[in-house]
C-alpha cells in the first residue's frame, strides 16, 4: 500500500501561476520513493489541493526530513496565505493507469 499526504493550500491572490510553475520545477527531480504528485484546483474554490504518493511511510518520512524538502517548502510558503492543512495516511486503494 502507498502512503502520502493531501495538502489544502490557500494561495495568495495573484500567485497561482507562480506556485504551479514552482511545483512543476520541483517535480522534475522527484525524491526517491515518490510514486505520484498531483495538484488540483477545485471547482469554484479559492484553494488548491496537493496530493503526494510514496511507496511507503518510510519513504514519505525520509523525504520530509531531507534538507531539500525544507527549502522547497520555504519557497512554496512564499505563495501561500498560511501553512497548508495536511492530511497524512495510507492510501487503501489505488489504480494508477
Amino acid at each position: 500500500m502507498y502512503y502520502g499526504s493531501i495538502a489544502q493550500m490557500n494561495v495568495k491572490e495573484g500567485h497561482q501561476d507562480n506556485l504551479v510553475a514552482l511545483f512543476d520545477d520541483i517535480r522534475v527531480t522527484p525524491p526517491e520513493g515518490m510514486v505520484a504528485w498531483l495538484l488540483m484546483q477545485p471547482d469554484e474554490e479559492d484553494y488548491m489541493l496537493g496530493v503526494a504518493v510514496f511507496e511507503s511511510k518510510d519513504a514519505y518520512v525520509a523525504n520530509a526530513n531531507r534538507p531539500e524538502q525544507h527549502e522547497s517548502f520555504l519557497q512554496i510558503m512564499e505563495h501561500l496565505e498560511s501553512e497548508p492543512t495536511w492530511t497524512d495516511g495510507t492510501y487503501l486503494l489505488n489504480q494508477f493507469l
